[in-house]
């Protein structure tokens, strides 16, 4: 083993006793000789053109490698107090190996023992004054546990002497240098080791840390992210300091008025591309962040972007639903555009797969007209969710890519929206009432777009939603198939995720998506059946021009013998009574039956205690008498005198499809 120091101060700082001394050259050996004498084994030690170098027997000392790495386990798993006696065994055994004493340096260190770690460590370089893990350590040390910078930096000085593209050194003498007032000195050491090593977080942490102090918001957001994106599980402090600087300084940049520059030079654009009007409005009672209005949907000559104030950073929620638009732009453009279409049809077939959940929620106490609204209310929300959710991974994607002064926007926004989807998928409260399988669908989809959070901001939220194995899974694989799309996706082709997604999700029977052109070359019917299904008999519609568009529309179903509203109705049957044992659909047939001994009024409401959940309008009461006879007793129906078998054929063929 050859060991050689230079001759100078910081020989010094390992041998105190030289102090002052280091032109007396016999001392010099004389002290370095008695260091290294083991066991009677004395080096060899020679002064030579500045430098000393000790010659050491080293194949008569022992080296117990297997206590050693049993050391570095114990270490790696904080049982620093386990360790420390193997350690100091392994040095009586072999007192020339310099990481025995590092590593026992820096379990004292661990356990608090900053002077017994110090003395250590300083063994450890006088055995190999190039041991570069040693003195990072000791600068550590005195920097930040004991305040003393200007000790720390000779450490740190040592290593760049020692290995100038030493990162970590660079970066501490950095960051020492900021600690004592220093900004710009450490700045530049800060930017060195940057350079040296990109991925080091430390530095751009420092780097961000800086820019914030100098005002400059954007670039410190910028290497905060780049900070967070890098920490691993070690850097845990590290990572929390990096979230604060991005909180911090996002929100200091959205108080200026760069976001409403960015959203009104793109919807300057966007207008001219659709040749309409795009206006902006504010609506605290939406149920999310914002929405969007599409003209043609609305019969409006201008497009509308509503928003929820209390979401941050509203700007970002703005430009979101423009590239919403551009993407619809986009796709109808190349003829293949698509709509979002449900109506009270899907509703009820929601509602009546959850019937197993409402005799649950009934035996809680909860009113059946409670129930029934918060279901109401589920099936709009996970509509929107199943929709929305692939289509906006594309947005904030492009978002994140071509507007990057918006980002800080966008990471707010995403983070509030990412939160709320936790809450709302984990509270005790949410968990007692809510349908297990809608609680699933809502997580998976929250998932999803918390994975896209992880890879645009570096902020890991996805364990807070506390997902089953099923759950994460199933979030991966549409991330996945996201990522397939995302490089060279065309227009429309998000439709295609959301087809998919719904139907993984068992969704696919609660919407549908057709193309505009043809549904708006039909929307006049579409229109009619909606209003029909939504309000059979006329009673809520107070709009001249559409009572008489419905007027018209029911004089020629009466030319051809077809009562639409009955047909819905049957639909509707259909579905409540699929999976039902025929025991209990015989139940309810009887008792519609009996119930019809005092007759029918189509302008009435009636109750069936067997469908204690439901209240039925009259056409809606004697659709279900038909459709559940014709399942329990067809051979009776006739005997029933209900003039419906061209509805029920109708009904029939549209449930199968």
């Amino acid at each position: 083993m050859i060991i050689i120091h230079k001759i100078g101060n910081f020989l010094e700082e390992l041998f105190p006793e030289l102090k002052g001394k280091i032109d007396n050259e016999k001392l010099i050996v004389d002290t370095i000789t008695d260091y290294y004498t083991i066991e009677n084994i004395r080096p060899d030690v020679r002064v030579k053109g500045g430098f000393i170098e000790i010659r050491i027997k080293s194949e008569e000392i022992i080296t117990l490698k297997t206590d050693f790495n049993k050391a570095n386990i114990l270490c790696q798993n904080r049982k620093f107090r386990e360790a420390i006696p193997i350690l100091k065994t392994l040095i009586e055994k072999n007192p020339s190996n310099s990481e025995y004493y590092r590593t026992l340096g820096q379990a004292f260190s661990m356990i608090g023992d900053d002077e017994e770690g110090i003395n250590y460590l300083i063994d450890a370089l006088k055995w190999n004054p190039k041991n570069n893990y040693a003195l990072i350590m000791i600068g550590n040390i005195f920097a930040r546990n004991k305040n003393d910078i200007e000790t720390a930096q000779k450490y740190y000085q040592q290593v760049i002497e020692n290995d100038p593209n030493d990162a970590i050194a660079i970066n501490n003498l950095g960051t020492n240098l900021l600690q004592v007032g220093k900004i710009d000195e450490g700045m530049e050491y800060l930017l060195k080791a940057n350079a040296i090593n990109p991925d080091y977080p430390n530095s751009l942490y420092g780097i961000g840390f800086v820019n914030q102090i100098r005002g400059n918001n954007q670039e410190a957001f910028i290497y905060a992210v780049k900070c967070l994106k890098k920490c691993g599980k070690p850097e845990q402090e590290l990572s929390k300091r990096a979230q604060q600087l991005m909180i911090e300084t996002a929100k200091a940049i959205i108080k200026s008025d760069i976001g409403d520059k960015i959203f009104e030079d793109h919807r300057q654009s966007l207008q001219e591309k659709s040749k309409r009007e795009i206006r902006v409005e504010i609506d605290n009672t939406l149920e999310t962040a914002a929405s969007f209005e599409l003209a043609e949907n609305y019969k409006r000559n201008y497009h509308l972007i509503k928003y929820n104030q209390k979401y941050p950073a509203v700007y970002h929620l703005m430009m979101h639903e423009l590239v919403h638009l551009e993407y619809m732009l986009d796709a109808r453009e190349a003829n293949c555009n698509k709509l979002f279409v449900s109506n009270q049809l899907n509703n009820k077939g929601f509602i009546n797969d959850l019937r197993q959940h409402r005799q649950k929620l009934l035996k809680l106490g909860l009113p059946d007209e409670s129930i029934t609204n918060t279901y109401n209310s589920l099936f709009k929300g996970i509509n929107r969710q199943i929709y929305n959710t692939p289509i906006d991974l594309f947005i904030e994607d492009k978002l994140f890519d071509e507007f990057q002064d918006l980002r800080p926007y966008q990471f707010l926004s995403l983070y509030a929206i990412v939160s709320e989807g936790i809450k709302a998928t984990t509270d005790k409260e949410v968990l007692k009432y809510m349908p297990p399988t809608v609680l699933q669908q809502s997580k998976v989809l929250n998932l999803v777009i918390a994975m896209q959070f992880k890879d645009l901001f570096g902020m890991d939220l996805i364990s807070r939603f506390n997902p089953s194995g099923i759950e994460s899974n199933m979030a991966k694989k549409f991330y996945e198939e996201f990522y397939e799309y995302r490089d060279d996706k065309v227009a429309g082709e998000e439709y295609e995720l959301v087809e998919n997604w719904a139907k993984d999700l068992k969704l696919d029977k609660y919407f549908s998506l057709v193309d505009e052109n043809e549904y708006r070359k039909d929307k006049t019917f579409d229109s009619i059946i909606e209003k029909i299904e939504k309000d059979p008999f006329g009673f809520e519609s107070d709009d001249p021009e559409k009572e008489k568009e419905m007027l018209k529309f029911q004089k020629s179903q009466e030319g051809i013998g077809i009562n639409m509203a009955v047909v819905m109705y049957m639909v509707d049957a259909l579905q409540y009574f699929d999976g039902l044992p025929k025991q209990k659909i015989k139940e309810i047939a009887h008792e519609i039956a009996l119930q019809g001994t005092q007759g029918y009024n189509p302008k009435n409401n009636y109750r069936l205690s067997s469908i204690p959940e439901m209240v039925f309008s009259g056409y809606q009461i004697l659709a279900y008498y038909y459709v559940s006879w014709k399942i329990v007793a067809p051979e009776m129906v006739s005997e029933l005198q209900l003039p419906y078998d061209k509805e029920y054929e109708i009904a029939l063929q549209m449930f199968e499809k």
